[in-house]
């Protein structure tokens, strides 16, 4: 914390609370504006979601959390920071993403839609009427998705291929038009990013945007790990005059020093944890009542080579969904929401030396691997990764030189806000895509003067994309400093007009 020479805190404009990606990014739209700015994490590193580190052996690199990143990619606060005029070089896998069945094949994401139409087969025009119109249209997909869902979109022809696809999609509640068992594996693989029944409004949303994203952005991998991303958001709030404080938990409201606006990059909880009894009885009943989400257990491996997939295609794919067919996967996924372990998982894995040989020694690599399971669960399901790995990658055991587990319940004392294991910051319900944390027409602001929230707990939700955090900075600016412009222009470093800030 800033002291003057008496040993008082001194005022400072705005306080963020959390670096991690959506944290910082409300920082960078405040000090874009010219505000002063300080940020307190309680970890040792910036990062939150975005974090690498050697979980395994020396030279291994682990993405702790996320790993993939098409949201970054398309996200409009991502294109208007540019990661990669910040050095963040976003390296692209051939295929997005692979899902194996038994006997040797998969389907296969290619980044290319035709070349993916062609690997499916009689299934291939399908595949294409369902996604060509959002792949063509990608950046209004993405500035649609993540908007902050109140306002009117931007783009409505965009919106409406979107809606009337979900619909198609749900009605259909089978394979639609598909008469192979590829296409619909593949598809019900990206529903189940979301840790939610396959079937669900908010899963299906969340899998027919991945998979456009897969062909129009694809699902790239910073090269040197995830935390490249956050480390090049945080050294530009400094060269703006922010400030990081690191190792600085925060326990309650009252130990931050004055300023005119907080942004909280915390969960429900964490805000009901930080303001205590300073929030209204109604408002606090309603964060109670926010839903957690599925959990993951997350196991890293550190291997001698690559891993042998069976499948032709798998050994180019960046990202593999491991749970055999779509009738699998809705099933695991359905255990999981009932509060249950299934007896095969399904496995979410990652092998970013695909397309960035710096995450191990040579010849050797790392496989990241979330299995899903219910929240708060203390069970270490790494034999049942092992299992469904090896289903796909005969010899894969026979590679493992080392691995990390962390469990579900243990994912909150890595980060607060994934309360039981809950990564995704809340259920995704269609209800709680929309009224996260609390039924509002401005999620973002608390009925506490001048405090925001600007977590995955509010729209958009989940995903490094920064654009929670967006949306909270700009409404901070208006009600506190009135400043009403494009908190993307803020972001960009654009010249704005002299006198935009009220006076202090």
């Amino acid at each position: 914390m800033t002291f003057d020479s008496e040993g008082r805190r001194v005022r400072t404009d705005v306080v963020v609370v959390g670096a991690g990606p959506n944290g910082l990014a409300a920082a960078l739209v405040m000090a874009g504006a010219g505000l002063q700015v300080e940020v307190y994490e309680a970890a040792a590193t910036v990062g939150g979601g975005a974090r690498t580190r050697e979980l395994t052996l020396p030279g291994y690199q682990h993405d702790v959390c996320s790993a993939v990143h098409p949201m970054a990619l398309a996200s409009p606060f991502f294109r208007a920071f540019d990661l990669a005029a910040h050095g963040v070089k976003l390296l692209h896998p051939e295929v997005s993403y692979a899902h194996p069945l038994d006997g040797g094949r998969a389907g296969l994401a290619w980044r290319d839609l035709p070349r993916t139409v062609h690997g499916l087969g009689r299934d291939g025009p399908a595949w294409r009427n369902l996604l060509g119109p959002l792949v063509r249209h990608w950046s209004d997909l993405a500035d649609l998705v993540m908007s902050d869902l109140r306002s009117p979109p931007a783009h409505p022809w965009t919106a409406g291929r979107l809606a009337l696809r979900l619909i198609r999609r749900l009605v259909a509640r089978g394979p639609l038009d598909f008469s192979d068992d590829l296409a619909p594996a593949m598809l019900t693989g990206v529903n189940a990013h979301a840790i939610a029944p396959a079937r669900g409004v908010g899963a299906t949303a969340v899998g027919v945007v991945l998979a456009a994203l897969a062909h129009g952005v694809g699902w790239p991998v910073p090269e040197g790990g995830s935390q490249r991303i956050v480390d090049a958001l945080a050294a530009e709030l400094r060269r703006r005059g922010g400030r990081i404080i690191t190792e600085a938990p925060i326990h309650d409201l009252a130990q931050l020093p004055p300023a005119r606006a907080v942004l909280l990059d915390v969960a429900p909880a964490g805000l009901l944890r930080l303001a205590g009894s300073r929030l209204p009885s109604g408002y606090a009943r309603s964060l109670r009542a926010y839903r957690r989400g599925g959990a993951a257990c997350k196991v890293d491996f550190a291997l001698a080579g690559p891993v042998p997939w069976l499948a032709p295609g798998c050994a180019r794919a960046g990202t593999l969904h491991l749970a055999g067919t779509r009738e699998e996967v809705v099933a695991a996924e359905a255990a999981v929401a009932a509060g249950r372990h299934a007896a095969r998982p399904f496995v979410l894995a990652a092998q970013p030396g695909v397309v960035d040989p710096s995450r191990a020694p040579k010849g050797r690599q790392v496989l990241w691997t979330y299995a899903h399971v219910p929240n708060g669960s203390p069970r270490d399901v790494r034999e049942q990764v092992k299992d469904q790995v090896e289903r796909f990658a005969p010899g894969f055991r026979d590679l493992i030189l080392a691995e990390h587990v962390i469990t579900a319940d243990r994912w909150e004392s890595y980060n607060p806000n994934y309360l039981g294991g809950d990564i995704s910051g809340g259920a995704t319900t269609a209800w709680q895509l929309l009224a996260r944390p609390v039924p509002r027409w401005d999620p973002y602001r608390t009925p506490l003067p001048g405090v925001y929230l600007c977590s995955a707990s509010t729209p958009p939700g989940q995903a490094v994309h920064g654009m929670c955090g967006v949306h909270a900075a700009r409404r901070a600016l208006r009600d506190r400093f009135g400043v009403r412009v494009d908190p993307l222009a803020l972001v960009a470093g654009r010249p704005l007009v002299a006198g935009l800030l009220s006076p202090r």
